[in-house]
């Protein structure tokens, strides 16, 4: 019994030893929290695990509306005002993008992948986001002001990024 009462001492001694470490170290600074800090070991993993499922959990299977021309040029105006300065255009990739921690996905250039923006994402993934935002990467919330027909134009024009689009739409986006 005495064996069995000092390994749980010696087992919350060690506990707390750690969280007084993990403490400092946060409490002098030392994690990367500027942008132009490397990342934290590990760091785009853990966020991403999370944030992966609970938008596979919640999002919508499809958008309520269709992606008619006039759905896409509203859209393609609710982008220039609320997404541009951060997600850049075709013609003009973001330069505040790109200070960004993570850096902001330019939305209208073909990534390495060879996918277009977020093209290959489902419309109710990109709904979700530009919905509810991502925390620690600077995607504000929309649900606030933009309306639900708001959020699902913005999020059927960015599903289309890599096909053709009505004059307007294109134009506004720089294409």
């Amino acid at each position: 019994m005495r064996h069995l009462h000092r390994t749980l001492v010696d087992f919350l001694a060690g506990l707390l030893l750690l969280l007084l470490a993990i403490y400092l170290y946060l409490a002098f600074g030392n994690p990367p929290v500027a942008t132009a800090d490397k990342p934290f070991p590990l760091e785009k993993k853990i966020a991403s695990i999370p944030l992966k499922a609970r938008i596979h959990r919640e999002m919508p299977a499809a958008s309520p509306i269709p992606a008619t021309d006039d759905n896409l040029n509203a859209g393609a105006s609710l982008y220039e005002d609320k997404c541009e300065s951060c997600h850049g255009t075709a013609d003009e990739p973001s330069a505040v993008g790109r200070t960004l921690f993570p850096i902001a996905p330019q939305l209208w250039i073909k990534h390495a992948n060879g996918v277009v923006g977020v093209s290959d994402d489902p419309v109710g993934e990109t709904y979700w986001k530009v919905k509810n935002g991502i925390r620690l990467t600077g995607m504000p919330a929309y649900s606030k002001s933009l309306s639900e027909i708001q959020l699902w134009q913005v999020s059927l024009l960015l599903s289309m990024a890599d096909k053709p689009l009505p004059d307007d739409a294109s134009h506004t986006i720089g294409r």
